[in-house]
C-alpha cells in the first residue's frame, strides 16, 4: 500500500510540475510580450531595421544592371545549354514577359554572342548534311532520300540566315518525280517562309536572290516554282505578270536612271540658282525587250578596172579545112582570114580567061573542088565572174536602253530690290531661262531624235511652314540616360531621408522624452523587497542609489523592477501556480 501511495504521489508531483511548466513557460511568454510593450525601444529598433532594409533594396535596384535581349526565338536544346554556360560563367540573367528572349547585362551581349558563338551556341534548329553522317546501316532508300531531302532545306535555310534582315527561314522542298511518260512526270516546288528582324525588310533584289539560289541548289527546279513569304504572310516573290511585265529589280533600275539624270540637273543649277531654288523631275522611259538582227546588203558592181575577178572561162571551137589555125596564142591567131579582095575587070583578065580556056579544062577543074570545100569557122566564148560587194551585219541590242526622257524643271523667283528698295522676288528673264533651258539639255543629254521632252518653268515656291527644330543638349539620348540613372540615386537619398525625418527621428525624440519619465517613476516606486535572502531597502536608499548609479545600473535597475511587477501581477492572478513553483523549487533543493 505504501509503494502505491508513493507512486501516486510521485505521479501527482510529476504532473503538477508539467503543469508549473507550462504555466511558466505561458508567464515567460506573457512577461516577454508585456516586456515588448513596455519597452519603448522596440519600436525604434524595429523601424530603424526597416529603414536600413529599404534602403538597402533601393541601391541595390539602382545599382542593378540594364538587361537587353542576347539571344530570343530559342529552341528548348539551345536555350538550356546557353543557360547552363551562362551559369558556368557566373553572368545574371533574365526572361521577358513571354520567355521567348533570353536577356543579360547590356554591357557584355555583344562579348557573351562572339564567346558562344565560338562554342558553336545556339546551334539552331536547322541540321544539314551532317545528318548524313550518323546513318543506320542497310537504311533504305526512301529514308536515304528523306533524309538527303532534310538536310538539304536544313543548308539552304542556314544560308538564308546569313542574310541581315533574316532571323529565321524554313524551307519545304517538293522534289522532282521523273518518270518514263513525259505526262506524269512532276517538276520540283519549293516554299520559303522567312522571319524578318523586327523593322528590317528584304529588297526585290534579296528576294531574287533567295529564289535563285533554291532554284540553282534543287534539280530541276523553275525560279517560277519558287514561292517566298514573310512571318506575316505576304508574298514577296512576283513574277512579271504582276507587275505589269516588268520585275522589281527593272522598276529599280528605272528609278536609278531616273535619280541619276534629276541629280545631274540639280546639281548643275545648284551653285546659280541655289539648292533650294530648283526642282527637277525627270520620266525615263526603258526597253527591256531583248533583240536580235541580221542584216543582209549587196552593193552594185564596182569599175571595170577596180573590180576584182572571182573566176574566168573561155571555151574556143573551130570548124573548116584540116588545117587548124596555127601561130602564136591570142586574139590574132584565133580571128579569122578576111575575104580576100575581088580582081579587077580588064583587059588583061580577059586574055586570061582566053589563055585559060586555051589551056583546057583543068582551072576548071579546081575551081570546082574550091566551090565545093565548106567554109572554115572558130567560136570562141569568153567567161568573167566579178566579186560582188556583200556586207552582213548582226547586231544584239542590250536590254535597259533609254528610248525617251522627259524633263520638268521648276525654278524659283530671285530676290531683288525694287523702287523703294525693298527685297522682293522678281521672275527671271527670258535669257536666264534661255540659258537654264540649254544647261539642263547637256545635264540630261538631249536627244532630238529619241523624241526627248523638256519643259523649264519659272514660278514663285510657296514657302513652308516646316523648320527644323534643334533638339536641346539636355534632350539628347545620352544625357537621358544619365538622368535616369542619377533619378535612381536621387530617390534612393529621397527614401533616406524621408525615413530619417518622419520615422526615425520623431521615435528617437519620444524615446528620448520618455526615458527621464520611466526613471523618475522608479524612483517613486518602493523598493523595499525580499528575494533570495537580500536584505529590504527603504525609498531614502534607493533614491541615492538611484541618483549616483550609472546609467548602466539604471537600466538595470528599470528591469529588475519591471520583472519585479510582472511577478507580483502573476501572483495576484494565480497563487496556486505560484505556490507549486514554490514547491517545486523546494523539492529540487
Amino acid at each position: 500500500m505504501s509503494d502505491v501511495a508513493s507512486s501516486q504521489q510521485s505521479n501527482a508531483r510529476e504532473n503538477h510540475g508539467r503543469a508549473a511548466n507550462a504555466s511558466a513557460q505561458g508567464s515567460s511568454a506573457q512577461g516577454l510580450l508585456t516586456q515588448l510593450r513596455t519597452n519603448p525601444r522596440i519600436p525604434l529598433i524595429i523601424a530603424a531595421a526597416a529603414a536600413i532594409a529599404l534602403i538597402a533594396v533601393l541601391l541595390l535596384w539602382a545599382r542593378s544592371p540594364e538587361y537587353r535581349v542576347l539571344y530570343s526565338n530559342l529552341s528548348n536544346a539551345d536555350g538550356g545549354s546557353i543557360i547552363n554556360e551562362l551559369d558556368a560563367r557566373g553572368i545574371p540573367y533574365q526572361f521577358s514577359e513571354g520567355g521567348g528572349a533570353l536577356l543579360v547585362p547590356a554591357d557584355q551581349v555583344h562579348t557573351l554572342r562572339l564567346q558562344l558563338a565560338e562554342q558553336g551556341l545556339p546551334k539552331g534548329g536547322d541540321v544539314g548534311f551532317e545528318l548524313m553522317d550518323n546513318q543506320a546501316f542497310g537504311i533504305s532508300q526512301f529514308a536515304e532520300q528523306i533524309n538527303f531531302q532534310r538536310s538539304l532545306e536544313g543548308e539552304l535555310a542556314q544560308s538564308m540566315k546569313a542574310l541581315g534582315p533574316v532571323a529565321q527561314a524554313r524551307v519545304h522542298l517538293s522534289m522532282a518525280k521523273p518518270s518514263v511518260f513525259v505526262r506524269e512526270s512532276e517538276p520540283a516546288k519549293a516554299s520559303v517562309v522567312l522571319t524578318l528582324e523586327p523593322g528590317r525588310v528584304l529588297g526585290e533584289g534579296q528576294v531574287n536572290a533567295i529564289v535563285h539560289m533554291v532554284s540553282s541548289s534543287v534539280p530541276q527546279l523553275a525560279t517560277e516554282a519558287v514561292t517566298v513569304v514573310d512571318q506575316n504572310g505576304r508574298l514577296l516573290s512576283r513574277n512579271g505578270s504582276q507587275l505589269g511585265g516588268l520585275d522589281g529589280t527593272q522598276l529599280s533600275y528605272v528609278q536609278e536612271i531616273e535619280k541619276t539624270y534629276q541629280k545631274n540637273i540639280e546639281r548643275i543649277l545648284a551653285p546659280i540658282l541655289g539648292a533650294d531654288n530648283v526642282r527637277a523631275q525627270v520620266a525615263a522611259q526603258v526597253d527591256f525587250s531583248k533583240r536580235e538582227q541580221t542584216a543582209e546588203r549587196y552593193s552594185p558592181n564596182q569599175a571595170p578596172n577596180e573590180a576584182a575577178v572571182r573566176s574566168r572561162q573561155v571555151s574556143e571551137s573551130y570548124t573548116g579545112g584540116d588545117v587548124a589555125p596555127s601561130g602564136i596564142p591570142g586574139a590574132l591567131s584565133n580571128t579569122p582570114p578576111g575575104t580576100a579582095a575581088s580582081p579587077i575587070d580588064n583587059g588583061a583578065a580577059k586574055q586570061g580567061d582566053n589563055a585559060d580556056a586555051a589551056d583546057g579544062g583543068e582551072n576548071d577543074a579546081q575551081a570546082t573542088d574550091k566551090a565545093n570545100t565548106p567554109p572554115s569557122r572558130l567560136d570562141r566564148n569568153d567567161t568573167v565572174n566579178y566579186e560582188v560587194d556583200h556586207h552582213v551585219e548582226h547586231v544584239q541590242f542590250e536590254r535597259g536602253g533609254v528610248e525617251r526622257l522627259s524633263v520638268a524643271v521648276v525654278v524659283d523667283y530671285r530676290e531683288g530690290l525694287n523702287e523703294a528698295g525693298e527685297t522682293v522676288k522678281q521672275p527671271l528673264s527670258d535669257e536666264q531661262l534661255a540659258q537654264i533651258e540649254r544647261l539642263v539639255r547637256q545635264a540630261m543629254g538631249f536627244s532630238q531624235a529619241r523624241g526627248d521632252a523638256i519643259e523649264v518653268v519659272n514660278s514663285p515656291f510657296t514657302e513652308s511652314d516646316e523648320t527644323i527644330v534643334e533638339v536641346p543638349w539636355w534632350q539628347t539620348p545620352g544625357v537621358l540616360q544619365l538622368a535616369m540613372t542619377l533619378g535612381r540615386y536621387l530617390l534612393v537619398a529621397l527614401a533616406a531621408l524621408f525615413l530619417w525625418f518622419m520615422v526615425l527621428r520623431p521615435l528617437i525624440k519620444r524615446q528620448s522624452a520618455a526615458l527621464p519619465a520611466n526613471q523618475s517613476a522608479a524612483l517613486r516606486s518602493p523598493t523595499a523587497v525580499s528575494v533570495g535572502g537580500n536584505e529590504d531597502y527603504d525609498d531614502s536608499d534607493a533614491l541615492s542609489e538611484a541618483a549616483e548609479a550609472p546609467p548602466r545600473r539604471r537600466r538595470r535597475a528599470n528591469a529588475y523592477e519591471q520583472n519585479l511587477k510582472d511577478a507580483r501581477e502573476i501572483a495576484q492572478e494565480d497563487p496556486r501556480l505560484v505556490a507549486m513553483i514554490v514547491r517545486s523549487w523546494m523539492n529540487d533543493k
